[in-house]
C-alpha cells in the first residue's frame, strides 16, 4: 500500500470510472506490438501477424536498420549510386521489408517504421565501425529512399532507436560532455525533412526521441538528452541559437526496474513508466522556452516487463502479467500518452555462456517463452486487469483488447481456498473500471467469451 499511495491521483481516477456510464468508457490510446525478428523471418511472419491480430492489435512497429537495408555496408568507400532512389540499390536489398509491408497492408494493419542505426561503415565520419558519428546528410538521402519505397503505405515514422544508448549511436560522451544529443538533432532534422518533403507524406507523423529510460557514464539520461538536443540548460532555459524543432510526438521506452511499475528513480533525469510526469513536464518546459510546440504527445513505442528465467532483472511470470496490467493502466491514465506498446511475442533465445547472466542477457519480455510456451502474460495482455487496494475497497481497471465492439466481461474473485465466484458482469467497449469491497487473501481474474464462443480467461491478479 505504501508504494501505491504515492500514486493516489491514479487511484482516484480509477475510482471515478465506477460512476454511472463510465463502465463503457474506452481509451483512445493505440496499442502497438513489436516482434522484430519474427516479422522479418519468412517462416514466422504470417503466423506472428495472425497471432497479433487475434489479440486485438492492428499496429506494428518495425526497426529499419540502415546497415541492413543498404549497399556495401562493411566497405569504407561509399558506393557510387543514387542513395535517395530505392531502385538503385542492389537487387534484394528491400525484399524482407517489402514482404512485411505487403502483409500488413493486405491485412489493413498500420505500420510504424523506425529508421535507425547501426549504419554502413562508409556513412561514419572516420569510416570505421557502425555507430559513431554517422553523416546526417547521407542519412537523409537513405531516408528519402525508404520513404520513396514505402511512404504511400506508412504514415507513422520515428527517427533512430535509443539514440541515447551506445548500442545505437555514439560516442555518447566526448571530453566528458554528452555528444549524441546534438548529433541526434542533426540526424532527426535530416530524417524529418526527408519524410515531410516527400509528396504525399507532408502530414505524416514523425516521432522524436525513442529514448532509453536510464542514464549513467555510458548512456545519456533521457531528459539530459532531450535538453541537449533542444539546446536547453539544466533549468530548461534556451541557450545557443537553435531554432524551434518540429516534433509531432515524443517516443520513449519507459521500461521499469524489478521493483515494478511504481518505481521512481532517484535520478530526476530518468523516466520509467512510474515517472512519466517527468517527461510531460520536460516537454512543457521546452515548449515554454520556445523549442517545441505545446502539448506534444508521448508514444511509448517499446515496453515490456522482464521475467524469469532472467532472475537478476526479471520477475516471476505471474508478476509479469500483473506488472504489465498496472503499467498499461498508468499509461491510460495519462492523457498525453498516445500509444502503448508490447515488446516481443517470444523471449530472446538464450545466448552462449555458463552463467545465467550470460545466457539470459537478452530480452525476456515476451508473452511466450523462447520455446513458445504461453506465459500468464499472454492472456493477461488480451485481458489486462489491475487491482488497487484502496482503503477498505478494491479499485479494478481492465480492458478487453480483442473486442471489436461492445461486449460483456465477467470479473471473478477467489478468496483463500474457496472456489471462484462472480463479482460482476461488466459491459464495455474498451476499458472499464469498478469498485468492490476488499477481502483478505483474495485474487481476481477476468473471463470473456469471444463471438465465436471460445472462452478466454485471464491470469490470477492480486491487489497492489
Amino acid at each position: 500500500m505504501s508504494e501505491m499511495r504515492r500514486f493516489l491521483p491514479i487511484a482516484i481516477l480509477l475510482a471515478l470510472l465506477v460512476l454511472p456510464g463510465a463502465a463503457s468508457a474506452s481509451s483512445r490510446q493505440v496499442t502497438s506490438f513489436e516482434a522484430p525478428g519474427a516479422l522479418l523471418r519468412d517462416s514466422e511472419r504470417e503466423s506472428t501477424l495472425d497471432e497479433i491480430q487475434r489479440m486485438g492489435v492492428a499496429q506494428i512497429r518495425q526497426l529499419v536498420y540502415w546497415r541492413q537495408f543498404s549497399a556495401q555496408p562493411n566497405s569504407k568507400r561509399a558506393p557510387q549510386f543514387d542513395a535517395a532512389n530505392p531502385d538503385k540499390y542492389p537487387a534484394g536489398t528491400w525484399d524482407l521489408l517489402d514482404r512485411l509491408v505487403d502483409s500488413t497492408t493486405r491485412r489493413g494493419m498500420q505500420l510504424q517504421l523506425t529508421v535507425t542505426g547501426p549504419v554502413p561503415k562508409w556513412a561514419t565520419k572516420r569510416k570505421r565501425g557502425h555507430i559513431d558519428d554517422p553523416s546526417p546528410r547521407l542519412f537523409g538521402r537513405w531516408v528519402r529512399a525508404v520513404v520513396a519505397r514505402y511512404g504511400s503505405r506508412v504514415n507513422l515514422w520515428s527517427i533512430w532507436n535509443e539514440p541515447n544508448h551506445p548500442d545505437f549511436l555514439g560516442p555518447q560522451y566526448r571530453h566528458g560532455s554528452p555528444h549524441t544529443p546534438k548529433l541526434y538533432r542533426k540526424l532527426y532534422v535530416a530524417g524529418d525533412h526527408a519524410i515531410h518533403a516527400t509528396a504525399g507524406n507532408e502530414r505524416d507523423v514523425v516521432l522524436f526521441g525513442e529514448t532509453a529510460p536510464i542514464g549513467n557514464q555510458n548512456v545519456v539520461s533521457p531528459l539530459g538528452f532531450l535538453r541537449g538536443a533542444l539546446c536547453l540548460n539544466s533549468a530548461y532555459k534556451a541557450k545557443g541559437s537553435c531554432k524551434k524543432l518540429r516534433m509531432d510526438g515524443y517516443a520513449h521506452h519507459a521500461y521499469t526496474r524489478k521493483a515494478g511499475p511504481t518505481f521512481v528513480s532517484e535520478d530526476p533525469d530518468e523516466v520509467s513508466i512510474g515517472s512519466l510526469r517527468r517527461l510531460t513536464s520536460a516537454l512543457d518546459r521546452a515548449a515554454r522556452a520556445g523549442r517545441v510546440n505545446s502539448g506534444v504527445g508521448i508514444y511509448l513505442t517499446e515496453y515490456g516487463v522482464q521475467s524469469y528465467p532472467d532472475k537478476i532483472a526479471g520477475v516471476t511470470p505471474r508478476r509479469q502479467a500483473e506488472y504489465l496490467a498496472i503499467s498499461e493502466r498508468m499509461a491510460t491514465a495519462n492523457p498525453r500518452v498516445q500509444l502503448f506498446s508490447q515488446y516481443l511475442m517470444k523471449d530472446d533465445e538464450p545466448r552462449k555462456g555458463r552463467t545465467a547472466l550470460e545466457r539470459f542477457s537478452g530480452f525476456e519480455t515476451g508473452l511466450r517463452t523462447y520455446k513458445g510456451k504461453r506465459k500468464p502474460a499472454y492472456n493477461g495482455f488480451m485481458l489486462p486487469l489491475a487491482v488497487t487496494e484502496y482503503g477498505s475497497s478494491d479499485v479494478l481497471w481492465g480492458r478487453v483488447r480483442p473486442a471489436l465492439g461492445a461486449t460483456q466481461i465477467e470479473i471473478q474473485r477467489k478468496v483463500g481456498n474457496r472456489g471462484w465466484s462472480r463479482v460482476r458482469m461488466v459491459t464495455t467497449s474498451g476499458t472499464y473500471g469498478l469498485k468492490t469491497a476488499h477481502k483478505a487473501g483474495e485474487v481476481y481474474r477476468a473471463r470473456w467469451t469471444r463471438p465465436d464462443g471460445s472462452r478466454l480467461t485471464g491470469p490470477k491478479i492480486r491487489p497492489y
